[in-house]
């Protein structure tokens, strides 16, 4: 029961989850097992706990005249003891409507939390004298009450904190930092409440009719409560508390040297012959972020700016001829947050020593035993043997791959052996001589307006939805950001979401992930609203943001988290959409909705050339279907390595260097640097949700390919076919959220357990 306070301190910083690391996409709090309010409520300390990070992400609600929006179909208010601060001028204490992005500033974060927790610190006193008597404890006078009392702080951190991620600067870093140890302390308050404890098992085990998803959501509760120390008593208890305060910051912390040390990394290039083999799209983006004048960019002339920033870092890695120029960018990215002022090597052990610590207080061997108590997998050994057994498959695969692309780089010029900084870019050379085309190639068939509107179509025809433009019905952060309704077959209008789609370095962090604005209540009278956040290239001068395939891949992906939250019929927030469900299962919806870019059919919606229109020729296509199983020995391997590394980091005493020099033995072929320091930009794993966890990629895949696979039984080719079995996929996967246990979900659309050697399949593993 991580309510959805819980998921609010949790999602404020998975985001560059997402994609940061396995592709660079995530569902910020992208998603897990987080629950809602009243699991919130009583799960935020588990949250914390299991998802080993204490962050805080504020939604800042500004005042408009505008009117109330149809997600907020029954306006509630609450207001504050404190004279001084009040909605009429402090836009964050406005909750009737979607968040007014223009009037809030930062100077109204700490006052609007300060008056939010004291109002909510008294309504929880309230509310615990009221069930003292357990044998009158009922849904409405716990649960609902719990949900009532925790939305305005949830709604308004939840604010503060998307824009903490993608209009980050220093006044509201400050004031998020100083109102952080307030949510903490009032949310380990909560959680740790006996009274409500007390009445969350009378209400477990009592005799009152309560349907299924409101029984998981107490099952969720009662464990969540235990993970977040209610039953510690004394000093075990100060001390469990002060380690989630501690770990909350760290893991801010964190995130902040990730972005700043990304910010300060930049290399002019003045001479041309540098820059050869760059293709043209990265000459203009480079030649606009060096130049003093907007208005008179030269990308042949230069000069050209390069960053750590993935849409600038990958594109030149993959195409840049120069070997010294890729060996210096390549060390400055594994060596990010790594020294300096932005140093995270020691953060990391802290972390581990506060969650090692966290773990004996509440009876567990290691965090990882924690982490696995609230997951879909049945214990560590579980998610061992799983990754042991794709190691074994891709692992020779990708031994085999590593040879080949040397022997294939002699013959091409190469002299020596490969490096890691050379592999990105031989590895792009080798793949368009066996497939014939480059992935800038593809650039110009897919402009973002276009791969839009055909999942948009894509989506209508399988789940019966229709999604509409609504720019200008709500505020926005940033002039680029789009906002969309979503109405089901009847035109009836039931969720909306916000698009923030490109790059910004300076203000925003990287990688792709969603988080919810809204999530559906019956209480509190909401409909789903999220926010979907990605990074690639703007538009540059005349030409519209033209999209790399994988950048494709990544729309497709958050917005399978999107549909997760957005289509779900659960009534209760607790367990409406992505909440409370597991963490290893969250991820099947997005990477499910991935494969649908390798149909023919999808293909002719999403692509069509900025110029003249063309879809994506046939031949082209065929063979970016064949290029899928281009070094996917050596692709698993990696996700692998990083899932392996994160539960020895979790299970493991020893320095954590010596853990990565350790498992990279076992799950690399060429071995990292000596001076490689990925982990100190490691999100998913310190400053987001992922801890003990990172390994829910696979273990996700594996459904999500099975899932795909009642699709292509029917025939990809057969459409009525294909809607048929897409109702059956909106009524469970994406519409029982957290009410149901996965593993039921799974089997009541496929009618059986999954089966892993699906995924073997696909790759050209098994």
């Amino acid at each position: 029961m991580a309510t959805s306070m819980g998921k609010v301190l949790v999602h404020s910083v998975v985001n560059t989850f997402c994609r940061n690391v396995r592709p660079r996409r995530c569902l910020r709090i992208r998603s897990g097992r987080r629950c809602c309010l009243v699991v919130a409520m009583v799960t935020i300390m588990s949250s914390l706990v299991v998802r080993g990070v204490l962050s805080v992400t504020p939604q800042p609600f500004c005042y408009w005249p505008w009117p109330v929006h149809p997600l907020l179909t029954q306006p509630q208010r609450y207001c504050s003891t404190a004279a001084a601060v009040t909605p009429a001028n402090n836009p964050l204490l406005r909750h009737e409507h979607l968040p007014e992005f223009r009037a809030i500033g930062a100077e109204h974060v700490v006052p609007a939390v300060k008056k939010l927790v004291e109002e909510l610190e008294t309504g929880v006193g309230t509310l615990e004298t009221n069930i003292q008597d357990v044998s009158k404890v009922n849904w409405p006078t716990l649960v609902e009450a719990l949900e009532r009392l925790s939305f305005p702080l949830e709604f308004a951190w939840g604010v503060v904190g998307h824009l903490n991620g993608v209009k980050n600067n220093d006044a509201l870093r400050k004031a998020y930092e100083e109102s952080q140890p307030l949510v903490v302390q009032i949310m380990t308050r909560v959680a740790q409440s006996k009274p409500v404890f007390n009445g969350l098992k009378a209400l477990q085990t009592g005799a009152s009719p309560l349907d299924g998803p409101q029984l998981r959501i107490l099952d969720s509760g009662v464990k969540g409560a235990r993970l977040g120390g209610v039953e510690l008593e004394g000093e075990d208890k100060d001390n469990f508390n002060q380690m989630v305060m501690k770990s909350a910051m760290l893991a801010q912390q964190f995130a902040n040297n990730v972005l700043d040390a990304t910010k300060a990394f930049s290399l002019t290039v003045t001479d041309r012959s540098h820059m050869d083999g760059v293709p043209d799209s990265l000459l203009l983006l480079t030649a606009t972020a060096a130049a003093q004048d907007k208005d008179s960019v030269d990308p042949e002339k230069g000069p050209w700016k390069l960053t750590l920033d993935i849409p600038c870092f990958e594109p030149f890695m993959k195409h840049s001829r120069n070997g010294s120029l890729r060996e210096q960018m390549y060390r400055a990215y594994i060596t990010r947050a790594s020294q300096g002022e932005q140093d995270n090597t020691g953060i990391i052990e802290e972390i581990r020593k506060l969650r090692r610590e966290q773990s004996a207080l509440l009876g567990y061997k290691n965090y990882a035993d924690v982490s696995i108590d609230t997951k879909m997998a049945d214990s560590v050994q579980e998610v061992m043997s799983l990754l042991q057994s794709l190691k074994a498959k891709s692992k020779p695969a990708a031994e085999r791959e590593f040879a080949q692309l040397e022997e294939f780089a002699r013959k091409n010029g190469h002299d020596g052996k490969l490096n890691l900084w050379d592999l990105s870019f031989w590895a792009e050379r080798q793949r368009e001589q066996l497939f014939s085309f480059s992935e800038e190639e593809l650039r110009p068939y897919f402009p973002l307006e276009r791969v839009l509107n055909g999942l948009f179509q894509l989506c209508s025809h399988l789940f019966g939805i229709t999604i509409q433009p609504a720019d200008g019905t709500a505020e926005v952060w940033h002039e680029d950001v789009r906002f969309f309704n979503i109405l089901d077959e009847q035109g009836e209008h039931i969720a909306s979401f916000f698009l923030d789609p490109y790059s910004r370095p300076h203000e925003k962090r990287g990688g792709a992930w969603l988080n919810p604005t809204l999530g559906k209540s019956q209480v509190m009278n909401t409909k789903p609203v999220a926010y979907i956040v990605c990074n690639q290239g703007p538009p540059v001068g005349d030409k519209p943001s033209l999209m790399t395939f994988r950048e494709v891949e990544t729309v497709f992906h958050e917005f399978g988290h999107g549909l997760q939250h957005m289509l779900t019929t659960v009534p209760y927030h607790d367990a409406a959409g992505l909440n409370n469900i597991e963490w290893d299962a969250v991820e099947l919806p997005s990477q499910f909705m991935e494969n649908w870019v390798y149909d023919w059919d999808t293909m002719q919606l999403i692509s069509g050339h900025y110029q003249t229109g063309e879809t994506l020729p046939r031949d082209l296509f065929q063979k970016l279907v064949d290029a899928r199983k281009y070094m996917a020995g050596s692709q698993m391997l990696r996700q692998l390595y990083f899932s392996a590394m994160d539960m020895e980091f979790h299970t493991s005493s020893d320095p954590w260097k010596t853990i990565m020099d350790s498992v990279a033995a076992e799950y690399t072929v060429l071995q990292p640097l000596p001076e490689d320091m990925f982990p100190c930009s490691f999100m998913h794993v310190w400053g987001g949700g992922y801890a003990a966890g990172y390994y829910s990629y696979k273990w996700a895949e594996v459904l999500a390919v099975d899932a795909f696979g009642a699709f292509e039984e029917a025939g990809l080719e057969n459409r009525d076919k294909l809607a048929e079995i897409g109702k059956r996929f909106r009524d469970t996967i994406l519409s029982l959220g957290g009410g149901t246990h996965p593993k039921e979900v799974f089997r009541q659309f496929r009618g059986r357990d999954p089966q892993p050697d699906a995924l073997l399949r696909l790759y050209g593993l098994a």
